[in-house]
């Protein structure tokens, strides 16, 4: 029996998230939409300008969140990742621990800055982030613990691992080890601006195929090289056993490797995107380690999606994830 559900690999990053306006984001020269990389002298000039926004701390990165989500539904999960030796670091690795989920991070630290992500959150719900990697930039071989990795269901990884040479080999490495464990490999594309600038590292990380790739419809296309959503999907059924293209407000499209499911979308207000995808990917993961069918597995990601987006944050209360598991597990 697995000890683990789900073995995420991916950097560690504090999320600072604050609410702003465009007008703030044309301000600090920052894309909207995207994920920026910037140094520690940049981000430190946006955190001078934000001085009187509020914000908001906590153990974040976008395989961080759904390992959470996973822990929070009800499952088992380890993180791997890269943290320093400092107040950052500390609040990185109690924040997973309070959530459920065991980590390396402790015994990973070392000198150095944590790294850090400033999420912008507009008034359209529209999340942006600047993100310095800090010691996460070296994220290598060296911080997986093959142990946990193989005592697990499946492997998780985020695709904004693509950024660091060293992150990228110990991704490569981590879905050998999976392979040759019979445990099942799975991927998130994270971002379009990712697979726009990435897309070799990308295929890198994907080699002869995935058991499972989740994506949303601008990073689909961007990795089949298409505008059509029809041709990624007919484009992704060639590197993923099984995927699942979110759609936002459309819902998503799911492949099991033998039929296309469409699900429905929830219909909310949105008030803040960050961390959705995330949050999708652990619901879904949950109820395919625990059995579930495809459509109650993709039902319980819709509806998960749907209330965090609800609300501020990337992540939603323990009891509220359990809730609509509950619901969902009743249905």
């Amino acid at each position: 029996m697995s000890r683990y559900d789900v073995y995420g690999l991916g950097n560690a990053l504090v999320d600072m998230e604050y609410r702003v306006e465009p007008g703030d984001l044309e301000a600090m020269g920052i894309e909207k939409g995207v994920m920026t990389l910037v140094d520690v002298d940049h981000q430190s000039e946006l955190m001078v300008y934000l001085d009187r926004h509020h914000v908001h701390r906590s153990a974040g990165g976008s395989a961080a969140n759904t390992v959470i989500a996973v822990a929070q539904f009800g499952g088992r999960g380890f993180y791997t990742c890269k943290v320093a030796a400092d107040e950052l670091g500390d609040l990185y690795a109690d924040d997973l621990r309070a959530n459920g989920v065991e980590t390396n991070a402790r015994e990973a630290s070392e000198d150095g800055h944590t790294g850090r992500c400033l999420v912008f959150v507009t008034p359209d719900a529209d999340r942006t982030m600047a993100t310095y990697l800090g010691i996460t930039g070296g994220l290598g071989q060296g911080e997986l613990v093959p142990e946990a990795l193989e005592a697990s269901r499946f492997l998780y990884m985020e695709g904004y691992l693509t950024t660091s040479e060293s992150a990228l080999d110990a991704a490569i490495h981590a879905r050998g080890l999976a392979r040759r464990a019979g445990v099942g490999t799975a991927l998130s594309l994270s971002d379009p601006g990712i697979v726009d600038n990435f897309r070799g590292q990308l295929l890198d990380i994907i080699g002869d195929g995935l058991d499972l790739v989740f994506a949303n419809a601008d990073e689909a296309m961007g990795l089949a090289e298409s505008d059509r959503l029809d041709d990624a999907v007919s484009w992704m059924k060639g590197v993923a056993r099984e995927f699942v293209i979110t759609r936002g407000a459309e819902g998503a499209l799911v492949w099991d490797g033998q039929s296309l499911t469409r699900v429905d979308a929830e219909p909310v207000t949105p008030l803040d995107t960050v961390g959705a995808g995330d949050m999708f990917a652990g619901a879904f993961l949950y109820g395919r380690t625990r059995g579930w069918s495809k459509p109650r597995r993709a039902r319980l990601a819709s509806a998960a999606a749907a209330r965090l987006i609800t609300s501020y944050g990337a992540r939603l209360p323990a009891e509220e994830t359990r809730a609509i598991r509950d619901r969902l597990a009743a249905a």
